[in-house]
């Protein structure tokens, strides 16, 4: 029997969400199955691929709502998760209770959790922690979300359903690819220091010219605390990502429903940090948007 798990690709709360309904299936669905993980990335046009969705069992976890009748499971926590309101309701007449939608929902605590929602949720004690890499839980990340090939994710997930943080960076799957990374993490927040600049409580950088799409984006709050909110512009190979977010450590509180904003434009996300995709071909529209963007968040803390 095969079970296809569907999760939010190059991010660490999206593998350990696979990870734990793997377990989860396991021990209390049935033990004899094959779990296949798949990654899946927000982007322009349609997000899902009906054909893809040949497992005895498909789930989809950390990610949007699909209402094609093959998927069995689906288990999602951001506010922008259905894609529309026929989704929606679709979501509310179902009855297999195998369908779970919180998103203010607190995990219990356990080291994998426990980073899963920090990391999720944005809720570190500082901006030092965010940045500066310290923590088993951050250098995987950043491992996470540079992957570059699909069955690095596939292998990861049963790491992390049964070991130990400090264990998986120091595997050969992993250890190995953390000093490239970290240098280059230098090497971003140089950029970054550079290009952004700060006006009424709100950054604004470009860096669609660069290699930084998994640039960390607690780095502008790290360089500039005085900060409210933030809209970056990257690029990679697929799409043009324009990143609006809140400073979690704001010396006054974000107000504004940024996923909200994002929605107007195809986007989503949470109420404090959100996202557009849009093809790689559309960089005028996505400059055009950022610009409509800053322009609000700063009209916004003119009052």
């Amino acid at each position: 029997m095969k079970v296809r798990v569907f999760y939010h690709d190059k991010c660490f709360d999206g593998a350990s969400s696979a990870a734990l309904f793997a377990r989860f299936y396991q021990e209390r669905i049935r033990g004899d199955v094959e779990f296949v993980f798949s990654g899946l990335l927000h982007r322009a046009g349609s997000l899902f691929n009906e054909a893809d969705f040949d497992g005895d069992e498909n789930a989809i976890v950390d990610f949007k709502y699909s209402s094609s009748p093959n998927i069995t499971w689906w288990f999602d926590h951001h506010e922008s998760a259905f894609l529309s309101p026929q989704d929606a309701e679709h979501f509310e007449q179902d009855q297999s209770n195998r369908k779970f939608y919180d998103p203010d929902f607190k995990s219990p605590v356990s080291e994998l959790v426990h980073w899963t929602d920090i990391i999720d949720g944005a809720l570190y004690e500082d901006a030092r922690t965010a940045v500066e890499m310290k923590a088993p839980a951050m250098k995987l990340t950043m491992v996470i979300e540079s992957a570059s090939d699909s069955r690095f994710g596939q292998t990861l997930i049963p790491m992390l359903a049964n070991r130990s943080l400090q264990e998986i960076i120091e595997d050969p799957l992993v250890a190995p690819l953390l000093p490239p990374l970290l240098e280059r993490h230098q090497r971003s927040m140089a950029i970054l220091n550079d290009r952004t600049e700060s006006k009424d409580g709100t950054l604004f950088f470009d860096v669609t010219d660069k290699e930084l799409d998994g640039y960390n984006k607690f780095v502008p709050y790290y360089l500039h605390p005085e900060s409210i909110y933030s809209v970056g512009l990257s690029k990679s190979h697929f799409r043009v990502k324009v990143s609006v977010g809140s400073n979690p450590w704001a010396p006054s509180e974000p107000v504004v429903n940024l996923a909200r904003i994002c929605e107007r434009y195809g986007g989503g996300g949470h109420a404090r940090v959100g996202a557009i995709s849009f093809d790689v071909t559309q960089h005028d529209a996505a400059r055009k948007a950022a610009a409509e963007i800053v322009a609000e968040l700063r009209a916004s803390l003119r009052g």
